[in-house]
């Protein structure tokens, strides 16, 4: 054929697979999550990919089958959710994935020193998740206790500690721009605020904190009915919980 009309073909050939083969790539880095259809480990991520902007699918697990073909699979290293899909990779350990993605996603601070405040901080308002994630599974016997625990825990431990660590200048609990940890702080307020509405009554820091941090396009969003968000768990959440893990 004419070498030019060849050459042409070609470079046209060349283009539509590169075309094609971006556009595949581009499918295949939407992460997907596996976990169950509410909060728990996973919420936290849904917080910060909604604060990122970044679009997700999910894969709700609501039979053993699901979670033992996913131990088949090789997917779960540890035998443990959640686990993400994203970037040929499937990672697990809650702290990983959200560091992946604040890293990813310019939400983990400007330098070491920064990560580290954000590490330490991060640390303590899952430390206080923890509190609430674990209080429907507990025997109703134990729930009494475990919130009168909550709320002193808060009051006396971690809101003090949150209240003068936030940045007065910036608003922002480290430097000078929305991070991982400002999305857990605020996670957490908002999960007592469920069970306690006044808890912040006597931290008027944290109330500016809470205001400014909500009030971020992207995470107002999140905040509204139909978002990714999920309700505060159920009966329902439960035993599908207990039924798939098998505990």
């Amino acid at each position: 054929c004419n070498k030019s009309l060849c050459s042409k073909y070609l470079q046209q050939l060349v283009r539509e697979r590169l075309s094609a083969r971006h556009g595949k790539d581009t499918i295949m880095s939407k992460p997907k999550l596996y976990y169950f259809d509410g909060r728990g480990r996973m919420e936290s991520v849904r917080w910060l990919l909604a604060a990122a902007g970044v679009e997700f699918d999910e894969v709700f697990l609501e039979t053993r089958e699901q979670y033992l073909q996913l131990m088949k699979d090789g997917a779960l290293l540890f035998e443990q959710v959640p686990m993400v899909e994203v970037d040929g990779m499937k990672l697990v350990q809650t702290s990983a994935i959200l560091n992946y993605f604040a890293a990813k996603y310019n939400l983990y601070g400007k330098d070491i020193k920064e990560r580290a405040l954000i590490d330490m901080y991060s640390e303590g308002a899952k430390d206080l998740m923890t509190f609430v994630m674990r209080h429907r599974f507990l025997p109703a016997a134990e729930q009494g206790d475990n919130l009168t625990q909550m709320e002193n825990k808060a009051k006396n431990r971690y809101f003090p500690a949150f209240e003068k660590s936030v940045n007065q200048q910036t608003g922002y609990m480290v430097g000078d721009q929305l991070t991982i940890v400002d999305l857990q702080v605020l996670e957490v307020i908002l999960m007592l605020e469920e069970k306690f509405p006044l808890i912040l009554a006597d931290f008027p820091i944290l109330q500016k904190f809470k205001a400014k941090i909500s009030s971020i396009p992207r995470i107002q969003k999140f905040l509204q009915p139909g978002s990714p968000r999920k309700p505060p768990p159920d009966d329902h959440y439960v035993q599908t919980a207990r039924a798939v893990l098998n505990f």
